[in-house]
């Protein structure tokens, strides 16, 4: 093959890397373009935004939930009260954990004015079931996923934590409203154990390690009597 020959196959080889290149880089940049057209976030934002609404809304549940003891408590269901008082140190600790990975991202910690309204204890048992069942099967489930692209592990961690106690509050709250309506209410537990690390919430005995976090026990605290 003659060197000219040669040279013009290798220009042409060169010239069609280059082309491919642009084209890549076109599409790269439509890419980009289609996402931001879209609204769309990347991962890392996403988790960002989630953890500050996370955090307010546990925040607002923290008081929500120990309103709604005060008003149990009124009006004459004891154990009911104590189960909204549990269910209120639960989401303290669930929003303990929220602030300090937001605190860890290098987030200044918002002032949180909660926004709820008292109604009977009925109403607050239906609504509670209502907020829980959304948490646990919507938005921690999605604000999980995007930790988990973002690669930020302890979001992922904290929002696990909540996403798998606040389950068990919505049964707690399912039951308690059954037996309200049963008119016995009374029966309800006297007792409840909070797991100080994750909120895990046990309503009579409590195993001799957390089945979330796995904390000892022994660490567990007690929630008696109003």
């Amino acid at each position: 093959m003659k060197k000219s020959t040669l040279i013009f196959i290798l220009g042409l080889a060169s010239l069609g890397a280059l082309l491919s290149s642009c084209e890549e880089q076109a599409t790269d940049q439509s890419a980009v373009k289609t996402l931001e057209e879209d609204g769309k976030k990347d991962p890392q934002t996403l988790t960002l935004e989630n953890m500050h609404e996370a955090y307010k809304g546990e925040t607002t549940a923290h008081f929500k939930y120990a309103a709604y003891s005060k008003k149990a408590a009124e009006e004459g269901h004891p154990e009911i009260a104590l189960l909204f008082k549990a269910a209120s140190g639960a989401e303290l600790i669930h929003a303990n954990n929220h602030k300090v990975v937001l605190t860890r991202m290098g987030e200044k910690i918002p002032e949180i004015t909660p926004e709820f309204t008292v109604k009977s204890t009925t109403e607050n048992l239906k609504e509670s079931i209502e907020g829980e069942s959304y948490e646990f099967s919507t938005m921690y489930p999605e604000f999980i996923k995007n930790a988990n692209a973002s690669g930020n592990y302890m979001a992922q961690i904290s929002f696990t934590y909540a996403y798998k106690v606040e389950q068990k509050h919505r049964d707690f709250y399912i039951d308690a409203l059954a037996q309200l309506e049963a008119n016995t209410d009374g029966t309800l537990p006297t007792i409840y154990y909070l797991c100080p690390t994750c909120g895990n919430t046990y309503a009579t005995t409590a195993p001799s390690r957390c089945e979330i976090s796995m904390t000892d026990s022994k660490l567990f605290i007690p929630v008696t009597s109003l």
